[in-house]
Order: structure tokens, then sequence, then C-alpha cells
């Protein structure tokens, strides 16, 4: 089951269990169309898609550092942590 469609659709829904359904607050069970819920989009699905296809935050700063766009008190701490741990050669 979409549990978050559920939860989007569905206010009243506390709990969804897969095998026995979703239950409000009282623990009554809440009558779902799943219709509607395999048919709901993630309003915020790009998030995820983002968050996935965006390189590692390290490797966005180390470019940042290489082109010389941070400020000078950031680029000097950043050397320092480069220069006191140097990148093995092979």
């Amino acid at each position: 089951m979409n549990h978050k469609a559920i939860y989007a659709l569905y206010p009243q829904v506390v709990t969804v269990d897969d095998t026995a359904g979703a239950f409000d607050e009282q623990g009554v069970q809440v009558t779902i169309d799943m219709d509607a819920v395999n048919a709901w989009v993630d309003p915020e699905q790009y998030k995820d898609q983002r968050a996935t296809a965006y390189p590692l935050i390290g490797d966005q700063l180390d470019a940042l550092f290489k082109a010389g766009v941070f400020p000078a008190e950031m680029a000097a701490a950043i050397q320092a942590v480069k220069d006191k741990y140097p990148k093995e050669t092979l």
C-alpha cells in the first residue's frame, strides 16, 4: 500500500497496516478507495528525484572550491583541511 497517498487522501487515518488496512484515531477501520490511492501523484516527488540525481554534496563543494567562488576565509579553511589530509597518489 502507498502509505503516503493514504495519509494525504485520508487525513483521519493515523495507522496503516499493509495487511489489516487503515485506521483512525479510535481504531476504527477507514474504507480506502485503492483506485484513488493508486492514481495519487506525490506533489513532492521531485524532491526525492532531485536528491538522488544531484552530484554528491562533497563533489559540489569541491567544484566550487576549485572554481574559486568561496570567500577567502572559507577557502583557507578548506585548503587547511586538504593540506592536513592530502589525497594519496597511487
